[in-house]
């Protein structure tokens, strides 16, 4: 006897489990389902208009893991294995541009359809930004099933490119203008049919003549629901198709209610139109979408005006300087060694050096310096700055992609991709929000059909329309893209969504003094010998042992050994402790330059005495002293100003520096800081840190250099100085572009103003839907009165947020 076959799975092709009660509807007929997740998909398939996948398909459709990367579009696998996605970790994330973004529901929804795909472990979308960051590993899941997903309910989305995101805009403004037109001259026309009907008192507008201009005002308001109200129904559609209440949901309802009411009153001949109140509501609500979407370009016009600053072109020489034939190449194909002409106004292409001729450049556009700066040969020049004066001839360090602009340009599109904990506060609770509102809209025209059955409709239209999810979803992302792009203008770029929260609350400031503090630019003030060796001789040694670091003390003794003119013996085996200094090889001798502590573990015995107020940088080999170099370095000008801003907002001011404490407490002095911790290796300046924040302070960090890395990661919030190591700036939370110490107090101000404007935002939000949804729930706002308030609020809020741009 044959056994009978167990029904596969029409999706997946999987044996059916016993009792099973999972089907999809398909070509008409109810298919098999093995599971949840395949009737999902499937249901979601045919959702979409694409059922006829099955009918087209060779085979089942992936199982387990892959099961959501059916039907992927061959356009998206184009992205899988791309490695610009890679993460430091190994794993994958990429920052993808999302359309159609309306409010908290959206984001919602995209997280949650995305965190429900294996191999997921973060998805973070700004609303205001319309930028999604996900993590995912890649053996279980790959990119283009992301974007698959998305597609699958309703959102298109791509790798985030400047490019598009601005094309995106500027096509939305397009749609949008014209919808806001179309609703703006219906709107109008309405008022002209209806403003007699306001006007007229009893038994002077006859029947014949109010019925016409009943049907005149259908007619015009046609235009205004079909066409204005698309996004509001598109969007209303998408939630409800993802099984989710959206923000859209409401405003659709109130806007087809008024408008099904008033078709039917005006067919009957009798009741109530609201077609005055339809029109006035689609245009005031796309007005404050223009105005939203108005905010969202100015937010994104920063980064534009850096995206144009790199030019698509340069002139390069053929030979230099055997030959002067120069030709226009593609800025792109620049390599490092090439030499290219530059002339008066044009953009630097690429990152280089000054190989003949002088001139100044304008850095306004990376650093926000006003004044241009003088540059000879053999002086560096950034690529992206501006050839102010004379034309010069350039030896290119760094292709284009690698140029400080183009960097520069990575870190900002990678800024604000997550929100902080205010801002999902405010997602969650306009979430619940929305589905509140429903219920309440639904009991409200229930109780009026039992007290007063003719306002019941006009009630429920009210209450859908009055209420404003929106103010409260865009309250806090829209201030937050208005401060950093205010402080991205000054020169502070904002790497890390809870800098100006946790800015605002912080109770300890700590700062690092050589780089920080200080100009650092130190300079050699004198050199000490001590041994067999001349003065000359340990200037040779220490710059050798120095030419490749990066710290501004070494930089200084290699600036000394360069202006004696020493071109050096090479140095080998090379090690260097952060904090402590370098050791190494030279001409077959060891020796050590650094602190005291550290030369003393090889020289032996005690460090010589140092200058006072000077930093002491000692040389030494085995069993003996050498040298000590004594190296001073100016304050910043504005370092002053910036203490006395965070003493004066009340926040305790500790300076940590890994010089001798002498050094440490003279400036710590003059700056009129109270806790000065001198000879702070790195390992004690994250002790520090952390048992701060143990005792329950909220610790900010500026720093600059290798050796400030891990503490600045192990604060709550902190600043890298623009100047400072690439390491230190990487595991900042924020950068100071052009080095000004006095942006993080511009930081720390432009914090507390949007901390009270999200404030303020958050508290009309609460308060305006406390009482008009009320009012319209009791009689007494109308319709039209209702679409007034919400799209006066939403503007409101936009309105208040932009201000911290002209901060």
């Amino acid at each position: 006897m044959n056994a009978v076959p167990k029904p596969q799975c029409f999706h997946c092709g999987l044996p059916v489990p016993a009792g099973s009660d999972w089907h999809v509807q398909i070509d008409g007929a109810p298919r098999d389902m093995c599971c949840p997740g395949c009737a999902a998909v499937a249901q979601t398939i045919v959702d979409i208009g694409q059922a006829g996948y099955y009918s087209d398909r060779t085979g089942f459709a992936a199982t387990a893991d892959g099961a959501d990367a059916v039907c992927v579009p061959p356009e998206l696998r184009l992205y899988d294995g791309d490695s610009r996605f890679v993460a430091e970790d190994g794993g994958m994330e990429a920052v993808l541009l999302v359309e159609g973004i309306r409010c908290a529901a959206c984001v919602w929804l995209v997280e949650g359809r995305l965190l429900a795909l294996p191999g997921v472990t973060l998805a973070s979308l700004n609303v205001a930004t319309e930028r999604l960051t996900v993590r995912w590993h890649p053996g279980r899941v790959e990119l283009s099933a992301l974007l698959h997903a998305l597609r699958t309910i309703g959102y298109a989305a791509w790798p985030y490119d400047t490019a598009r995101h601005e094309e995106q805009l500027r096509k939305a403004a397009r749609t949008l203008g014209r919808q806001l037109f179309v609703a703006g001259l219906s709107m109008m026309q309405v008022m002209m049919y209806v403003a007699p009907a306001y006007l007229a008192g009893d038994g002077m507008l006859d029947a014949d003549m109010a019925a016409l201009m009943r049907w005149a005002s259908l007619l015009l308001t046609i235009p205004a629901v079909v066409y204005s109200a698309q996004p509001f129904f598109l969007g209303a559609l998408a939630s409800l198709r993802a099984r989710a209440v959206g923000m859209d949901v409401p405003v659709a309802l109130g806007i087809a209610a008024a408008f099904g009411g008033s078709v039917a009153a005006t067919v009957r001949g009798t009741g109530d139109t609201y077609f005055d109140s339809v029109t006035m509501f689609v245009f005031l609500l796309l007005a404050s979408r223009w105005l939203e979407l108005h905010a969202r370009r100015k937010a994104a016009g920063t980064l534009e005006r850096m995206r144009h600053g790199l030019p698509a072109a340069a002139t390069r020489f053929a030979s230099w300087p055997g030959s002067g034939k120069t030709s226009v190449v593609a800025a792109a194909t620049l390599v490092a060694g090439d030499h290219v002409f530059v002339r008066t106004g044009e953009a630097f292409a690429a990152d280089g050096i000054i190989a003949e001729g002088r001139t100044c450049v304008d850095l306004a556009l990376l650093t926000g310096e006003s004044a241009p700066q003088p540059r000879a040969p053999g002086e560096h020049v950034p690529g992206g700055a501006i050839n102010a004066s004379g034309a010069v001839v350039l030896r290119v360090t760094k292709p284009v992609a690698e140029s400080t602009l183009s960097g520069l340009l990575n870190l900002v599109e990678r800024a604000g991709g997550a929100k902080p904990r205010i801002a999902q506060w405010a997602d969650q609770v306009a979430s619940r929000f929305t589905a509140a509102l429903l219920l309440l809209a639904l009991l409200a025209g229930v109780a009026w059909h039992f007290v007063d059955p003719a306002r019941a409709w006009p009630v429920a239209i009210a209450v859908l329309v009055v209420s404003c999810p929106c103010a409260l979803s865009l309250a806090t992302p829209s201030a937050l893209a208005a401060a950093t792009d205010a402080l991205l203008g000054k020169g502070v770029l904002v790497m890390q969504p809870h800098v100006l929260e946790t800015l605002h609350r912080a109770t300890h400031v700590v700062f690092d003094k050589t780089g920080t503090l200080t100009a650092g630019c130190p300079a050699v003030q004198s050199v000490q010998a001590h041994g067999d060796i001349d003065r000359d001789a340990c200037i040779a040694i220490a710059t050798a042992l120095e030419k490749a670091s990066l710290h501004p003390v070494g930089r200084a003794i290699v600036a000394l050994g360069e202006k004696l003119a020493w071109h050096g013996w090479p140095a080998t085996g090379l090690s260097e402790t952060p904090g402590m200094g370098m050791e190494g090889t030279v001409r077959g001798r060891r020796y050590r330059l650094g602190n005291g502590n550290f030369v003393a573990a090889m020289a032996g015995g005690t460090p010589p005495p140092a200058e006072p107020d000077t930093t002491a940088v000692y040389l030494g080999t085995d069993g003996q002293w050498l040298a000590c170099f004594a190296i001073t370095d100016p304050l910043r000008p504005d370092a002053q100003a910036t203490i006395a801003h965070f003493r004066a907002q009340g926040k305790q001011v500790i300076l940590l520096s890994g010089d001798r404490q002498v050094v440490a407490d003279a400036v710590a002095a003059r700056l009129g800081i109270g806790t000065a911790i001198g000879d702070c290796l790195p390992a004690r300046k994250l002790d520090y840190v952390q048992r701060l924040q143990r005792e329950g302070a909220i610790v900010a960090m500026v720093g600059d250099g290798i050796n400030d890395a891990a503490v600045l990661s192990a604060a709550d919030v902190s600043f890298a100085m623009g100047g400072g190591a690439e390491l230190a700036q990487v595991h900042a939370d924020a950068v100071l572009l052009h080095g000004r110490l006095g942006l993080v107090a511009d930081a720390a101000a432009t914090a507390g103003a949007a901390m009270r404007v999200i404030r303020q935002n958050l508290a009309w939000a609460c308060v305006y839907n406390a009482v008009a949804i009320p009012a319209a729930a009791i009689g007494l706002l109308g319709p039209w009165l209702s679409g007034v308030g919400m799209a006066a609020s939403s503007a409101l809020v936009i309105l208040n947020a932009l201000r911290l741009r002209y901060r």
